[in-house]
């Protein structure tokens, strides 16, 4: 289990604390952020799962690749924003190149 499915699973039980708290005393604030709390748990332990899958298929990898791959694995785990912004700007480049055929 990663750091972030670790985080996660923090950041998720404080968001259910913060929203079942905010239910009991009626601070519509604090239900907000509860939520908002559980939603980012959620998407850290998901993203945390994605890492704990690449790191196996860096185990599996040939033995010249392991190096760079597992510095790539570092960088995603120091930085997942970043990481997931780069993902997302890759995919979109390569959506409109895909439609220009």
């Amino acid at each position: 289990m990663t750091d972030q499915r670790i985080e996660a699973v923090a950041t998720e039980l404080q968001g259910k604390a913060q929203n079942g708290l905010g239910r009991l005393t009626g601070d519509s604030k604090l239900q907000v952020e509860g939520k908002l709390n559980e939603v980012k748990g959620k998407a850290l332990d998901a993203y945390g799962r994605v890492i704990d899958g690449l790191d196996g298929m860096v185990d599996k990898a040939p033995v010249d690749l392991r190096d760079p791959a597992r510095k790539g694995l570092d960088f995603a785990r120091r930085k997942p924003l970043l990481t997931t912004g780069i993902l997302a700007g890759a995919a979109v480049l390569l959506g409109a190149l895909g439609r220009r055929r």
